[in-house]
C-alpha cells in the first residue's frame, strides 16, 4: 500500500471537483450526491451520481452531458496543473467517454451524418483504439473514416463545452477543492452550498467523528490503501466518475 502525498491529494481534489461541477452545470445529468478523495480500490477519489428515477433509456442530451462530466476531471487538472501536469488518472474516464461517443454513432443512431443505422455488431465492449472496421464486418473504409470523424466531433464538442464551464466557474472548482482538502468527503448539502458560491457547512458526521477522537483528514487518508495507478471506478451507468 502507499500513502497519498499532499500533492496527490490536491490533484485528486481538483480532479473530482471537475467531475462534480460539470455534472451539476450540464442539463439532464443525474444529481451529484457525494464527492470523496479517500482512496478506495484502484481509485484515488470518486464522484457519485444518484439517478432521481430509474432510467431505461437515455436521451442524446443526457449522453452528451455524461461525456462532458467524464472529461471534467482531466480538464480540471489541465486548468490547475497545466498541460504538462495532467496525470493518467483520467484513463478510465477517457475510455468510457469514447465508448459512449462511438455507441452514439454506431449503435444508437444519434449521429446526424451517419443517421439511424447500425454500423457495428455487438462483440462485447469497444475499447479505445479499436478501429471501427474491426468491430463491424460490413463497414466500408469510407464509412469507418466517417465514424471516426463523428466520434471525434462529439468528443471535441463535449471537451470544449466542459472546458468553458470550468473556466467560467473556476471559483466553484476552487471552493470544492478546498472543502475536499478539509473534509475529504462532502455530501449533497455541502455540494449545494458550494454551487451557490458559499463556503460549505461541515458534513453532518464531521463533529461526531472529531469528538470521538478520529484522525483528521491526512490521518484518515493514510489509513486507506491504493495502487499506484489512479483510475476512477465504474459502478454502473454514469453512477461514479
Amino acid at each position: 500500500s502507499m500513502v497519498m502525498s499532499e500533492k496527490e491529494r490536491l490533484n485528486t481534489a481538483y480532479h473530482e471537483s471537475g467531475h462534480a461541477v460539470v455534472g451539476r452545470l450540464v442539463p439532464d445529468h443525474d444529481p451529484v450526491y457525494k464527492v470523496s478523495i479517500i482512496p478506495r480500490g484502484r481509485a484515488l477519489g470518486v464522484t457519485m451520481f444518484l439517478p432521481e428515477e430509474d432510467r431505461y433509456s437515455l436521451s442524446r442530451q443526457s449522453i452528451l452531458s455524461q461525456i462532458c462530466s467524464l472529461y471534467g476531471g482531466r480538464i480540471a487538472e489541465e486548468l490547475t496543473l497545466g498541460k504538462d501536469g495532467v496525470t493518467t488518472g483520467a484513463s478510465n474516464d477517457i475510455q468510457r467517454a469514447t465508448e459512449m461517443a462511438r455507441n452514439m454513432v454506431t449503435k444508437w443512431g444519434l449521429s446526424d451524418e451517419l443517421g439511424p443505422l447500425l454500423y457495428s455488431e455487438d462483440e462485447g465492449e469497444v475499447f479505445l483504439g479499436r478501429s471501427a472496421a474491426s468491430q463491424a464486418k460490413s463497414v466500408s473504409g469510407d464509412t469507418a473514416v466517417a465514424i471516426d470523424r463523428e466520434v471525434r466531433k462529439i468528443i471535441d464538442g463535449c471537451y470544449e463545452r466542459a472546458t468553458k464551464i470550468l473556466t467560467d466557474n473556476r471559483h466553484l472548482l476552487d471552493l470544492m477543492k478546498d472543502a475536499l482538502m478539509e473534509y475529504e468527503t462532502i455530501d449533497q448539502a455541502q455540494i449545494n452550498d458550494i454551487m451557490e458560491g458559499r463556503k460549505p457547512r461541515p458534513p453532518a458526521s464531521w463533529s461526531d467523528s472529531n469528538n470521538s477522537g478520529s484522525d483528521s483528514s491526512s490521518g484518515s487518508a493514510e489509513k486507506q490503501s491504493t495502487t499506484e495507478e489512479k483510475s476512477n471506478p465504474i459502478g454502473g451507468p454514469a453512477s461514479e466518475h
